[in-house]
């Protein structure tokens, strides 16, 4: 597998930047976000929310997903669980959630 990282998220051979540790491709990370274990998908949600561009995790979830796990994700969104929550706060407070 090419480990070049990539800002290239349509690209579905490509290993994205926030993926720096533990590389996989695109691919990979959209499959295993469907079909691994509730725990695996819980952990890469989370690091999805913790090491991507904010604007770069709509690539792979919705905002109506996120908030519908928000209370097993925010235990792990370390530095940017405030971020977080205040975003979905303000979403929630304006009728943007469904």
């Amino acid at each position: 597998m090419n480990k070049f990282l990539s800002t290239d998220l349509e690209k579905a051979s490509a290993v994205p930047y926030f993926l720096w540790d533990e590389p996989m491709t695109i691919a990979e990370l959209k499959r295993r976000l469907t079909s691994a274990s509730a725990a695996e998908q819980r952990r890469l949600f989370a690091k999805i929310l913790r090491e991507a561009r904010d604007t770069d995790v709509w690539k792979f979830t919705t905002p109506e997903e996120v908030w519908r796990r928000w209370r097993e994700l925010e235990p792990q969104l370390g530095r940017r669980r405030e971020f977080w929550k205040f975003l979905f706060e303000f979403w929630e407070k304006e009728g943007l959630l469904g």
